[in-house]
């Protein structure tokens, strides 16, 4: 039969009744019929029934809500009067469904919405009902193929099977990502309890905890595969082999959401010039306005042209391309490096070093505190983007720390103040690599390694020539080849460590190879 409504299943949705239809003893209806009507629960079905949706909300985030109790097959969403159904593909999982969401509410765009059985047992619409359309067909299509192999209950293609703990790797990281963008992304799935993040194996690596396996596997479906950022910073996801979490400090590496009373553990970020730390200070000085509204699969797009996502308006559309990330105050361009040696550190090589992720536009070595400096760049994602990578980098034998600073700008030295060449402006310089905001630069963007990329060679040099320079300057070497093999253009070059890589890379950016010819270095992403 087509699908009809009683005023079981359609009531006023701005102020529901409980879940399971009966009125609370002081509500009044002067209708005794109907309160009799109310009062009566539906039996359990494998048609669902849901209850104050938003009015703009999609197919998919009605389906996504049915995914983790099993395969659906079918969907019916009625915009104009908050609600929708779905059909479960059995009796056991609409069971199951209704009754995770009895004891946990659901909630659609921060709306909390009310799932109960259906009196209905079977879901039939005709081509005037909204799963006519392309989207809810889409929804239901994508659904299906997810839940043919991954259902709660079912069998897992991941490591540790269905649990509580996602282990997410982010891959082609060319934007920053930090603790509190992976919040709020997976905090729009369900309700994020801990999170951990760590650098493995080259890739920044997260482990998420929810409190049931329902949001965990929720989110799972939902952002697995999909892209941050347009084109770039691709979640991958998968079950964790651990259980829980246990996390001992709150900080820009780890945070327990259930215990803000943590301690920070190191703290590192500009004591002596006041400065908030980058660990507590993001979510307020930072405040993304993340958007999901596509839900999962639905297509996530986002607007922006190039250069910056930080720079960028970002909208929700159709196409997998990337997380909406909407921007609202953006932190400031310029960065505080500490930890520095002051015997060894020079303006002129942390231009060369930062730039690597961005235009430095000024640097100044602190007068009374020689170990520590400030570096301004051009945007404010070229900062956030230098930090994500050159943050505890080892270099000189000592492990960097770099921060947002709370400086807007880099002050140049007043006439007649004492400077001694410690601030030096690099506006003008013509060593900047990404000039251009559609630069290939961009997607060339690696993490410090131990093996550098040389570019801009003349096809007379030979690899004695390279090798050689290199050694003159201190730098042992452990591999060399030239590639493509016989354009010869391009070189790559395998140092002891990340941190001599980072030091030749400091000493040999711009060496001279020929009268008009300077050798280009940045870190590779391969190895030799």
């Amino acid at each position: 039969m087509y699908l009809q409504f009683t005023k079981t299943e359609y009531n006023d949705t701005e102020s529901p009744p409980p879940l399971n239809g009966i009125n609370s003893p002081s509500s009044t209806n002067n209708n005794d019929s109907k309160k009799m009507k109310l009062s009566v629960l539906p039996p359990a079905s494998k048609v669902v029934h849901i209850r104050n949706i938003p009015s703009d909300v999609t197919e998919t985030e009605i389906v996504h809500l049915g995914i983790p109790f099993g395969r659906v097959n079918n969907v019916l969403v009625l915009k104009g009067k908050n609600q929708a159904f779905l059909e479960l593909n059995d009796e056991a999982a609409g069971i199951a469904m209704v009754s995770y969401f009895t004891n946990c509410a659901a909630q659609l765009r921060g709306r909390s919405v009310y799932v109960q059985y259906s009196t209905h047992s079977e879901l039939k619409t005709d081509s005037s009902h909204s799963n006519a359309n392309s989207a809810a067909q889409a929804a239901l299509a994508a659904a299906q193929t997810l839940t043919n192999y991954s259902y709660i209950g079912g069998s897992s293609d991941t490591q540790g099977g269905p649990n509580t703990v996602l282990r997410v790797i982010v891959e082609q990281m060319i934007f920053p990502v930090t603790l509190d963008v992976l919040f709020q992304i997976f905090s729009r799935v369900g309700k994020v309890l801990r999170i951990v993040t760590f650098t493995k194996s080259g890739f920044f690596q997260a482990l998420i905890q929810y409190p049931d396996v329902v949001m965990a596997q929720a989110a799972k479906l939902s952002l697995d595969n999909q892209n941050i950022y347009n084109g770039c910073c691709t979640l991958r996801i998968e079950y964790s082999k651990l259980i829980s979490l246990n996390v001992r400090y709150n900080n820009d590496k780890s945070r327990d959401y259930t215990n803000p009373n943590l301690p920070s553990g190191e703290s590192f970020l500009e004591p002596f010039l006041n400065v908030q730390p980058f660990s507590n200070g993001l979510a307020a000085n930072f405040p993304l306005g993340l958007s999901l509204n596509g839900g999962f699969l639905g297509g996530i797009q986002q607007g922006f042209t190039g250069g910056s996502p930080f720079s960028s308006q970002t909208q929700i559309g159709g196409g997998n391309r990337g997380i909406g990330i909407t921007p609202g105050f953006i932190p400031g361009s310029v960065l505080l490096v500490s930890n520095l040696d002051e015997e060894l550190v020079s303006p002129d090589g942390l231009f060369t070093l930062f730039g690597v992720y961005g235009d430095v536009t000024r640097v100044k070595i602190l007068f009374n505190k020689k170990d520590s400096a400030l570096v301004q760049m051009k945007e404010p994602s070229q900062a956030q983007l230098a930090m994500s990578f050159l943050d505890r980098l080892p270099l000189y034998s000592k492990q960097i720390r770099v921060a947002i600073s709370k400086h807007g700008a880099v002050q140049m030295p007043k006439e007649g103040q004492p400077d001694t060449g410690l601030t030096k402006d690099y506006q003008n310089s013509p060593l900047h690599r990404f000039k251009k905001p559609d630069s290939k630069n961009y997607q060339n963007i690696y993490p410090p390694s131990a093996t550098l990329h040389l570019s801009n060679i003349p096809n007379t040099v030979l690899d004695d020539e390279i090798t050689d320079a290199f050694k003159v300057n201190g730098f042992q070497m452990k591999g060399f080849k030239f590639f493509p093999a016989k354009e010869r253009k391009m070189a790559l070059l395998q140092l002891s460590s990340i941190e001599e890589a980072a030091e030749a890379l400091i000493k040999m950016h711009n060496h001279q190879l020929r009268e008009n010819s300077h050798l280009r270095v940045s870190f590779s992403k391969s190895t030799l």
